[in-house]
């Protein structure tokens, strides 16, 4: 029959199944009634090859309801069949979108493979960074394989309004290091529907510059222990004081663990190390430290007030060194307490990270080699502990005048060389 709003509305619902009434203007096309009383209009087709499709246009609006009239169906079923014609397969596109995965996918998967692989706080910053710019910036609901490179330029700008230069760039780095993962996946017979290539190739980054912020220990230093003594929140001050006397990261000062730590009673009194994941590993290789005496003191300090505190409360001890509110996990951040006491001590742009370094910075000034300083920050790649090679100038020059000074004194025909700093002006 000549198909048409009434004529759809008034057709009969069979009592089981579905059935089909074609139109009589456009061949092939009809509408679908089933025994629920659902109404779709259909659009019966051959391909190039004589397979035959069915390809379900869309929903019968009904009395203003959201979907599709008879014309405008008759319209959409006229123009897919000139497409047919034209060799394509409408449903064989539709069911290729179906297999398209999300970036909602996407990062949902890497996620999954990122806390297999990475440490808690590796793959924590990811998902702050996911949920912070990636989702809502791309949208979750995006197919993978229609991010283009504009969009992600469009998302390095955003981040980089709103989070800083660094963080946009370490946003891109993020999605690039997500597309290229989506590639491979994609190569398997079994899981398709991934990426092709990386649309982050190409995107300029920010210019970046190697921080190289240390804490002064002639003047900075006495200013942040003063800083330290005076604040009320001594757990906060206890995991900056680690960090200071280690020189480990602030993740593994909130996350460490008794367990981790060994003391023993050696020929010169205690000893103790601290082994712990690296960061840098896949393979999550141990990296055991030497502890200091204060770094051994502090730890015996919260040690026998956490026993204290078990055996009154008559509880077990928590296996955190510093536990945190919730029961069972560790503290999760001392931001607050460290922008009052970095405040206090007048080194507002010092980072937590900047006391690692400060660590490094005190070992190099000390002599010692790159290749115990990497040994005690437990870096995995030489070219990380480089750095700081800069920092053996002071070294370097006073035995460059030791040299000088021993061998000006063996002229016996000429007095002793003084060493005067040329940068000072002359009297």
């Amino acid at each position: 029959m000549k198909l048409t709003d009434t004529t759809v509305q008034k057709l009969p619902v069979p009592q089981a199944g579905n059935r089909i009434t074609y139109d009589d203007d456009v061949s092939g096309f009809g509408v679908r009634v089933t025994a629920g009383g659902s109404r779709s209009f259909i659009l019966n087709y051959r391909t190039r090859s004589g397979r035959e499709r069915r390809f379900t246009i869309g929903r019968v609006g009904i009395r203003g309801s959201e979907g599709w009239s008879t014309g405008a169906a008759r319209k959409e079923a006229d123009r897919l069949k000139k497409l047919i014609d034209l060799g394509e397969d409408p449903l064989a596109k539709v069911e290729a979108d179906r297999s398209q995965k999300t970036v909602g996918e996407l990062c949902k998967k890497f996620m999954e493979e990122s806390r297999e692989t990475n440490s808690e706080g590796t793959a924590s910053g990811y998902q702050g960074q996911i949920d912070n710019y990636v989702l809502p910036i791309l949208k979750a609901g995006t197919l993978v394989v229609d991010v283009e490179p504009e969009d992600i330029q469009n998302l390095h700008r955003k981040v980089g309004k709103d989070g800083g230069k660094y963080a946009a760039n370490r946003v891109v780095a993020l999605v690039s290091h997500m597309f290229n993962r989506a590639i491979v996946w994609n190569g398997s017979k079994k899981d398709k529907g991934w990426a092709m290539f990386n649309p982050t190739k190409g995107t300029e980054r920010n210019p970046e510059h190697n921080r190289e912020r240390y804490v002064d220990p002639k003047d900075e230093l006495a200013r942040l222990l003063t800083a330290l003594d005076g604040h009320e929140d001594r757990q906060a001050v206890d995991i900056l004081k680690l960090a200071m006397l280690t020189g480990c990261r602030k993740s593994e000062a909130l996350r460490a663990r008794w367990d981790q730590f060994k003391f023993s009673e050696g020929e010169h009194g205690p000893e103790g190390t601290w082994t712990k994941l690296s960061h840098h590993t896949k393979q999550k290789k141990l990296h055991h430290t030497p502890l200091s005496a204060p770094a051994l003191l502090l730890l015996d300090g919260l040690r026998s007030a956490a026993e204290a505190k078990a055996t009154k409360e008559k509880v077990e001890v928590s296996p955190w060194v510093f536990p945190g509110r919730i029961a069972g996990q560790p503290r999760d951040s001392i931001k607050r307490a460290w922008e009052e006491i970095r405040t206090a001590a007048k080194i507002s742009d010092v980072r937590m990270h900047d006391l690692r370094h400060s660590f490094a910075s005190i070992l190099a000034s000390g002599g010692n080699s790159l290749q115990i300083i990497g040994k005690l920050l437990g870096h995995t790649n030489p070219a990380t502990t480089n750095r700081y090679a800069h920092l053996f100038v002071d070294p370097l020059r006073e035995a460059a005048n030791r040299v000088g000074v021993v061998i000006d004194a063996g002229n016996g025909n000429k007095p002793s060389a003084e060493v005067v700093d040329i940068t000072r002006g002359r009297s």
